[in-house]
């Protein structure tokens, strides 16, 4: 048998070489489209189309190139060896893929049952920007963002559908990239949040209803504000960013002129003080802020396992107040690193700041500025004019105080995850966030003012504080899809560890030799003793949570969710709290009754849910004692001797009394919240928009009180307030349009709507101060409150009704008429709570210029100006203090006419800002060399606070520097605020 054997011919290994491929990327109507990204799939090569909607790149025969254009679908196209494309893409008109995150993982947009709005960077506010909240005022609907004061950095009141709580404030719960932060101050009164570049921001989602936020149970009664940061994606690529800005004060108060005071304090029957200048001390006292902004970023995907993006961002922003300056040195690493074929995956956070906080006195120097007789001059033989031995020049105050704060702050985490089965994913999120601060206070010695001890001998405040956050979260995840039906099965453990510290070190008495009091001897001495203050406190949070997504024939959908908090907050009888959540939705755009209609998407949602508050002081659950001993003269304590004949101090020994009683009954405040919402877009999705009705009741109501029974061990305690609610209804609109982005001219215009209204019910108590006055003869008098049945932050005072002719004094309406005026007199007059919030935009685009308009505003409120109610008086004139003409509006009114908390010092809140505007200009590369070395170049003109309308006689209605009474938040009190700026930035951003 013969057997023949063929052997095969060697297979020859061709290497695919690249060749150029030209092609045109068009609309579904066939116009090209220009700027589209045309990518090699799992390469690094990429390019844009031009004018005409060309492009050329190299690609093998065998690749794939990915297209994708901002409002149309993206589009894989294989080369298969054609030398020539042609690519039309459809447009995604509802953006209903858009993943949006939310509690613990992600979703898309066109399954979410809950309350949740979102913004991007391209839609940021722009400008001088330090913190996330200054990104979204004006931006979004239920979201209320209203800054202090002027002050670079300025801590922010930011409210999400209404304030919930007496005690915990108005701060949302905010996640970093999975990572929960804490609320606690970090040393400086100043935004916790400008530690995070806003440069470094890719998204901001705002959770607002309870099925969006209850997975996050105890902390989520304010709202979430979930803050994603930039990842690598695409080619390699860098970017840099540099801005220069200038600020000026923005308003001023009309205080008289020299020639005005001379005039009005002899009318008035004072002494004129006349020492022959005219000076505005509002211009002396104020000065062009510069403020300087450079930010480098390195970005892109190696290969589909591998992406990175890596930042480093310096900003120096100058206030418009003398020795006022925030300073931030920021760096950022997010890496993500896959293996076993997208199995394995690992997700890697890194954010370090060091932020340095220059302040100037700030209330001496805003009453100096309205206050300082306009006729003397700011200098002398070139000093500061030395005014008095109980005055001091703010001239000097400028080089005598300083208040300088250095923060450092690291934040990350690391996120493993591993696909254990299909369907099947187990995430551990580990971080820890610390921030370190010094903070120092100090005067140098000034001899020449010795009427104040702590000027004359100089003083120095030293702080230390550090706080760490620590969390571990163990996540199971479990998708499932089957035809028509998709569920999505969550469950996890979060454990978080919280530590803060702090030291205060007051030191008196130094050498006038010109140092600094940090750089002399801080030796305590028995005429100037050492104080030292310092606490440590440290609490734990344990949780575990679930929720449940079920999506049927992407049509009907259902989200439950269930979240158990155990708080060392609380006492051991109620130490957890127990959150759940439902909602439903329907998306009736994809009924075949509505397929052929002009709706484009409609969904209906609702949800109800409950959130909780844990954000209250420590150990109050707990007994807490203090140790006395009898001492003589005024601080002496009453004590009972063990040797009832001790004639010596020694025979009273250290005593115990309690401070604080045990109550370890306790409960959880709880926020249950129920919204009803509707998503649409129409006329091929060119119009777009969201309308809510949200109603949100707060029960449990946690408050430290005054005990019934005038026998108790304590003059306080802390309880749950019975059958206390506090109740927020209102709704949010929100509209979009869209013109045709291919035109040569194309707009967007767009805006939000939020009417809510909110009152106490059932309150016990007359009413539960939140703002009170301060000053001589002033203090503590009520300003607002929380008060039955009527709004939150509700003024509460006298209605004025002018000057008595008779005695020249106040006079005010007797509202119960039984002939006196008496505190049962004062009545509401007002909310410091805005009843409607707006924001709207537009946009404008024609050819290679963009123009953006973002304005702001509030109505429906009150603001209370107590620095008219201090400085703005007949007395203060008569004296030879600047005020303006709200002083000499009753001729008849008597010097000694005293300044009583009324609604004479009561003014409109409401206003409309244009709060930025940006013209930008964007090079066009294509045709020219620079295309190969350049993606994108832009300058931009920004323009910030342009114009404010408003009748609001301070420096701006935007306002809250009030102090708060019994822990309880203020709202809308003016008293000595730092002014807003106008700001004029110019910018270069270069993509390459």
């Amino acid at each position: 048998m013969k057997v023949q054997l063929k052997m095969k011919a060697p297979l020859l290994h061709v290497e695919s070489v690249a060749q150029p491929i030209s092609g045109t990327v068009t609309d579904e109507a066939g116009a090209p489209l220009p700027g589209a990204t045309v990518i090699v799939k799992g390469t690094t090569k990429g390019t844009t189309t031009d004018a005409d909607g060309k492009f050329v790149i190299d690609a093998d025969a065998g690749a794939m190139l990915e297209i994708s254009f901002v409002g149309y679908a993206a589009k894989e196209v294989p080369v298969n060896a054609q030398s020539s494309i042609v690519v039309k893409l459809i447009p995604d008109l509802s953006q209903l893929n858009e993943v949006v995150v939310v509690g613990y993982g992600t979703q898309k947009r066109s399954d979410i049952t809950g309350a949740i709005s979102s913004i991007n960077s391209e839609s940021f506010n722009r400008g001088v920007v330090t913190n996330p909240g200054e990104l979204l005022q004006g931006k979004l609907a239920g979201v209320s963002i209203a800054a202090n004061s002027g002050e670079p950095g300025a801590a922010q009141d930011i409210i999400i559908r209404g304030i919930g709580s007496l005690r915990s404030g108005t701060q949302p719960l905010y996640v970093v990239d999975g990572f929960l932060l804490d609320n606690s101050a970090t040393g400086v009164p100043t935004n916790p949040l400008n530690f995070i570049n806003p440069n470094d921001i890719e998204s901001i989602d705002v959770l607002k209803d309870a099925s969006a936020t209850a997975v996050y149970g105890s902390r989520a009664s304010n709202g979430v504000v979930v803050i994603t940061t930039k990842k690598g994606k695409g080619k390699p690529q860098m970017t840099l960013s540099a801005s220069t800005a200038i600020s000026s004060i923005a308003n001023k108060i009309k205080v008289f002129d020299a020639d005005a005071f001379r005039r009005e304090v002899v009318a008035t029957g004072g002494t004129l003080q006349d020492f022959g200048a005219n000076t505005d001390w509002q211009d002396e006292l104020t000065q062009r802020g510069v403020s300087n902004t450079i930010n480098l970023s390195m970005s892109g995907a190696s290969s589909e396992n591998f992406s990175y993006f890596t930042s480093v961002g310096y900003q120096d922003q100058e206030g418009i107040l003398k020795n006022s300056r925030l300073k931030r040195y920021s760096g950022k690493l997010n890496l993500n690193q896959k293996a076993f074929n997208g199995r394995f995956n690992i997700d890697y956070n890194l954010t370090a700041s060091r932020t340095e906080n220059l302040r100037p006195d700030i209330i001496s120097t805003m009453s100096d500025m309205l206050n300082l007789n306009p006729t003397i001059p700011p200098y002398t033989n070139g000093q500061p004019t030395l005014l008095n031995t109980n005055a001091l020049n703010p001239l000097a105050r400028y080089d005598l105080f300083s208040d300088k704060a250095i923060s450092n702050r690291i934040l990350a985490n690391i996120s493993p995850s591993i696909e254990i089965l299909d369907g099947l994913t187990y995430k551990l999120n580990f971080g820890v966030d610390y921030s370190a601060t010094n903070r120092n206070q100090q005067y140098k010695p000034f001899p020449a003012v010795i009427n104040e001890s702590d000027i004359s001998n100089g003083v120095l405040d030293a702080a230390v504080s550090a706080n760490t956050n620590q969390l571990v979260e163990n996540t199971l995840t479990y998708n499932w899809n089957r035809d028509v039906h998709s569920v999505t099965l969550l469950a996890g453990h979060s454990f978080q560890k919280f530590l803060d510290e702090t030291r205060i070190t007051t030191y008196r008495g130094f050498a006038n030799n010109n140092i600094e009091p940090i750089y002399q001897d801080h030796t305590s001495t028995t005429v100037f003793p050492t104080a030292v203050n310092s606490e440590a406190i440290q609490n734990e949070l344990q949780s575990f949570f679930g929720r449940v997504n079920y999506v049927y024939a992407d049509k009907y959908m259902f989200t439950g969710t269930f979240r158990a908090d155990g708080s060392s907050k609380f006492g051991q009888n109620n130490r957890y709290g127990y959150f759940p959540s439902f909602a439903l939705g329907w998306n009736i755009s994809n009924e075949d009754f509505l397929k052929n209609s002009f709706f484009n998407n409609l969904k209906l949602r609702a949800s109800w849910g409950q959130t909780g508050n844990q954000e209250i002081p420590s150990k109050i659950t707990k007994a807490s004692y203090l140790e006395q001993r009898l001492q003589t003269g005024a601080g002496s304590v009453s004590t009972y001797p063990v040797d009832t004949d001790a004639t010596a101090l020694e025979g009273y020994p250290y005593g115990i009394i309690f401070t604080r009683l045990a109550n370890p009954d306790l409960k959880w405040e709880v926020s249950t919240q129920v919204d009803l919402g509707i998503d649409f877009t129409v006329f091929n999705s060119r119009l777009s928009g969201t309308l809510d009705y949200f109603n949100k009741k707060s029960s449990n109501i946690l408050l430290e009180v005054v005990p019934i029974d005038p026998v108790e061990p304590t003059s306080t305690y802390w309880t749950n307030i019975p059958d206390m609610e506090i109740h927020n209804d209102g709704l949010e609109l929100t509209l979009n349009y869209n013109s045709d982005p291919k035109r040569d001219f194309s707009y967007r215009i767009g805006g939000n709507l939020t009417y809510i209204r909110n009152k106490v019910q059932n309150s016990p108590y007359a009413v539960l101060a939140t703002g009170a006055a301060q000053g001589s003869g002033q203090s503590g008098a009520t300003i607002n409150g929380y008060i039955n049945n009527q709004p939150l932050g509700a003024f509460y005072m006298y209605q004025f009704d002018g000057i008595n002719p008779d005695n020249g004094q106040n006079a005010f309406r007797d509202t119960n008429g039984d002939g006196v005026i008496l505190d049962n007199d004062r009545l509401v007059v007002g909310s410091a709570i805005p009843k409607l919030i707006y924001g709207y935009n537009l946009n404008f685009k024609y050819k290679a210029f963009d123009l953006g308009l973002n304005f702001n505003g509030v109505a429906g409120n009150k603001v209370y100006n107590h620095t008219t109610m201090t400085l703005f008086n007949r007395a203060q004139l008569a004296k030879s203090n600047n005020t303006t003409d709200f002083a000499i509006q009753y001729p008849d009114e008597e010097l000694s006419n005293a300044n009583v908390v009324s609604t004479r010092y009561l003014e409109n809140g409401s206003f409309l800002r244009l709060n930025n505007a940006t013209l930008a200009y964007n090079l066009n590369l294509t045709g020219k060399k620079l295309q190969n070395a350049f993606q994108r170049v832009s300058l931009t003109l920004t323009g910030q606070n342009l114009f404010v309308i408003s009748n609001y006689s301070g420096f701006d209605p935007e306002v809250n520097t009030g102090s708060a009474s019994g822990g309880i938040q203020t709202f809308g009190i003016d008293r000595f605020t730092y002014p807003r700026a106008r700001t004029f930035l110019l910018g270069l951003n270069v993509t390459f």
